[in-house]
C-alpha cells in the first residue's frame, strides 16, 4: 500500500492512490474562505516540506470511516498531493473521540506544536453541542488556541459541526456554528462551513442524511468524510494561490473552480 497510517495518527502522503468519486457539488461561497494561508504558501513557494496537523474529535479520528485510509485526513493527504505533487506534504491525524475544545487545547503542545506545522485543520464544537448546554465559554477557548498557533506561525482553518440528527436535535448546534464563524471572523482565520455544505446537500436533494451519515445519526461515513475531503482540499489549494492576497474575500469566493 502506498500510504503509511500509523494508529491513525499519521497519514503520510504518496503518489498513486486512488479516491473514490462523489458527487460533491457545493456552491463556492460555501468553501472559500474569506482569508489567505500564507505560512502555507510560503512552505509550498521555497519547496520546503508541508506539515499539517489535523485536530478535534471523532470527526477527525474517522469514526464512521471504513478504514484509516477514508478518514478526511487521509483523503485530504491524497488530494493535497494531487495539487502539489512536488511537496513533500505530511497529514498527522490527532483526533481523539469524545472531546470538547478545551479538551483539544490540553494537548496542543504534544499533539500539534511539537510537528511545528504550517497548517492547523481545528475541528470543533459537536461535542460542545452534545455534552454542554451552555455556550459561555466556549469562544475564549477557541480564541486561546487561535493565539497560541498564530505564535507559533501556522494557519488556522477551523471546521464546524457536521450536518447530523444528533447534531441538530440539539438547540444549542445554532449558537455553536455561529460563535465559530464569529470567532474566525473576528480573528481572521479560516472557517470550513461542514455544517453549511452538509445542509446544502441534503436540502438539495444531493443526498439523503442516511446517504452521508453513520446509522448511530451522528458520524459520518466513506462518502461524506471523502467529499468533505475533497473540498477542503480545494479551499486550501486557492487560498495559497498567488494572486489570491489581492482579492476581497467576496471576489475570491466567486472564483470558478480549476
Amino acid at each position: 500500500m502506498c500510504c503509511a497510517t500509523t494508529l491513525l495518527l499519521l497519514t503520510k502522503v504518496c503518489a498513486g492512490t486512488s479516491v473514490a468519486a462523489h458527487d460533491c457539488t457545493t456552491p463556492q461561497q460555501m468553501t472559500r474562505f474569506k482569508v489567505t494561508l500564507p505560512n502555507t504558501a510560503r512552505a509550498i513557494r521555497s519547496g520546503k516540506p508541508l506539515v499539517i496537523v489535523a485536530i478535534g474529535s471523532s470527526s477527525t479520528e474517522g469514526i464512521g470511516a471504513s478504514d484509516p485510509a477514508h478518514t478526511y485526513p487521509a483523503v485530504l493527504a491524497d488530494e493535497l498531493h494531487r495539487s502539489w505533487p512536488q511537496v513533500t506534504l505530511t497529514v498527522f491525524n490527532k483526533g481523539v473521540g469524545g472531546q470538547i475544545a478545551s479538551e483539544m487545547l490540553a494537548r496542543f503542545e504534544r499533539d500539534v506544536l511539537v510537528y511545528h506545522p504550517q497548517l492547523v485543520i481545528w475541528q470543533t464544537g459537536s461535542n460542545h453541542t452534545l455534552r454542554i448546554d451552555s455556550i459561555e465559554g466556549y469562544a475564549d477557548t477557541i480564541r486561546q488556541g487561535i493565539s497560541r498557533l498564530k505564535a507559533a506561525s501556522a494557519d488556522v482553518v477551523l471546521m464546524d459541526p457536521q450536518f447530523a440528527p444528533r447534531i441538530l436535535a440539539r438547540p444549542m448546534h445554532v449558537m455553536v456554528v455561529d460563535s465559530i464563524s464569529s470567532v474566525g471572523s473576528d480573528m481572521k482565520v479560516a472557517v470550513f462551513r461542514r455544517f453549511a455544505v452538509m445542509q446544502h446537500w441534503v436540502s438539495n436533494g444531493q443526498y439523503k442524511s442516511e446517504d452521508i451519515i453513520s446509522s448511530d445519526g451522528l458520524h459520518m461515513n466513506d462518502v461524506s468524510y471523502s467529499c468533505i475531503a475533497r473540498l477542503l482540499a480545494g479551499s486550501v489549494v486557492a487560498a495559497t494561490e498567488p494572486g489570491t492576497e489581492r482579492l476581497r474575500p467576496h471576489q475570491a469566493a466567486k472564483n470558478t473552480s480549476r
